[in-house]
């Protein structure tokens, strides 16, 4: 079984790219949904412990948290403690449940995988990118978000030619979504060495 790392900063275009996967008969572990599903549940009580206040009927308040770990370096470690090896164990059993089934390729979406050294996880990496004014418009256009709060997430975030320059495939989602679905098409008949992809179109 081929373990595709998918990757790429914030506002680049993953979420979307990672649905052009499963849309290509890819199963696709998604690290994003997997923390907001943690933080309805088992996860939010031990978020609540070091980060007192930040839940409200159980869950999370995403608002509240980013205002103590943003800018926060050593509160931002104590988060990633609680939840990375929370996501961990999640995207193991996906894995475990795949390569029992056979499946020939999946999906790893990981938003920090070169972050947290997750290259060793995956055997090839998929990065999507789009230019820095693309990405920039993209992120101010969300609900809540704030020039500094984004400045602030970039930062932490390694930068986005040294993520090309490490990756095994380049997804540009500027060029439109036919250019990113081919792409994706492209690679999934490469990695299973048949027309599987065909099926999406």
């Amino acid at each position: 079984m081929i373990i595709l790392g998918l990757t790429g900063s914030i506002g680049m275009g993953k979420s979307t790219t990672a649905k052009m996967f499963v849309e290509a008969g890819v199963p696709v572990h998604d690290s994003d949904e997997t923390v907001h599903r943690l933080y309805s549940g088992r996860a939010a009580p031990l978020i609540e412990a070091r980060f007192p206040g930040v839940t409200a009927n159980g869950a999370v308040d995403r608002q509240k948290l980013a205002g103590e770990v943003l800018d926060n370096p050593a509160a931002m470690r104590d988060l990633e403690a609680i939840i990375h090896p929370l996501v961990r164990a999640e995207a193991d059993a996906f894995l475990t449940r795949n390569r029992d089934a056979g499946t020939p390729v999946v999906v790893l979406d990981i938003p920090l995988l070169f972050e947290t050294g997750g290259e060793g996880r995956v055997d090839r990496i998929v990065v999507v990118t789009a230019p820095a004014d693309v990405q920039r418009e993209r992120v101010l256009a969300r609900p809540g978000m704030t020039a500094e709060k984004f400045e602030a997430i970039r930062a932490r975030q390694t930068p986005d030619a040294e993520k090309r320059a490490r990756a095994d495939y380049v997804i540009d989602t500027s060029l439109g979504l036919k250019a990113a679905k081919a792409s994706v098409n492209d690679i999934v008949r490469q990695l299973s060495g048949g027309d599987r992809a065909e099926t999406s179109r």
